[in-house]
């Protein structure tokens, strides 16, 4: 009897550990899930961003909008301008546009040699026409930045026939232009613009935003008339490519003889 008591009493000891430490650990395993799903389900709450201070909002609309066109090298479109003048609101495009309006009424008012004009998209200050001469004159040494003639012939096919592939191009000049659309690519006036829906998937070139800039264009539609080069465009993609299927455009463009 002795020696089973002696048994007994350790196993009774240890189911009364066991008893007291069960509850606790399913107590802290319980919490644990709790706080868990708790930071879950509790979603971020981001803090919307503050609209821009409207800055020197004491001086004319007119005068912030011509510092800020006479400081930058590229067109700005009216709604960027609103926004960088800290102008907030449905009507703050208008506000923008009839601000350079009055801008320009002043100009001529006062004989200035410069307008604010719309240029790809925007507004930029540009020199009347009538000043070009002399301009030619200060710019006449950067022959470097010139393009060649194959350049300009290909650009004014990709200009008038956009979207157009590399073999159309090749099919009306009667040259390889690989190179050519390299070069015009590097310079940014020209871009791919998708691939066409036939045989090989070839690419689509067409002009950019800096095409239109260099040529003082607000968009493609200012392009002038010319016969023979004007083409409706949904004829022009569903015109069959004669050599589409012997030249693959997912290849770099080939080096031509005319560049």
């Amino acid at each position: 009897m002795d020696g089973s008591s002696d048994v007994k009493a350790p196993e009774r000891g240890v189911i009364e550990m066991e008893v007291e430490l069960k509850p606790r650990s399913t107590d802290d395993s319980a919490e644990q899930p709790q706080e868990a799903s708790s930071k879950a389900s509790s979603p971020r709450r981001e803090s919307p961003q503050a609209p821009l201070e409207e800055l020197c909002a004491d001086q004319p609309l007119e005068q912030r909008i011509e510092s800020l066109l006479m400081t930058t090298d590229r067109a700005i479109p009216e709604s960027r301008l609103a926004e960088i003048l800290g102008i907030a609101g449905k009507g703050a495009s208008k506000r923008v546009l009839a601000a350079i309006e009055a801008l320009n009424h002043l100009y001529s008012e006062s004989n200035r040699s410069f307008r604010a004009e719309r240029l790809a998209g925007g507004w930029q200050l540009l020199t009347l026409p009538a000043f070009g001469p002399l301009l030619h004159r200060l710019h006449e040494k950067r022959q470097e930045t010139r393009l060649s003639q194959p350049a300009l012939e290909t650009l004014a096919i990709v200009a008038y026939r956009q979207p157009i592939m590399r073999a159309e191009i090749e099919a009306i000049r009667g040259v390889a232009s690989g190179e050519v659309l390299r070069s015009l690519l590097e310079r940014r006036l020209v871009k791919i613009t998708g691939r066409a829906e036939v045989l090989g998937r070839p690419m689509l070139y067409g002009t950019t935003s800096e095409f239109l800039k260099v040529f003082g264009l607000a968009n493609t539609d200012d392009l002038p008339q010319v016969k023979g080069l004007t083409m409706p465009p949904m004829a022009q993609v569903a015109a069959p490519a004669s050599r589409a299927a012997s030249i693959s455009e997912s290849d770099p463009p080939s080096s031509s003889s005319d560049a």
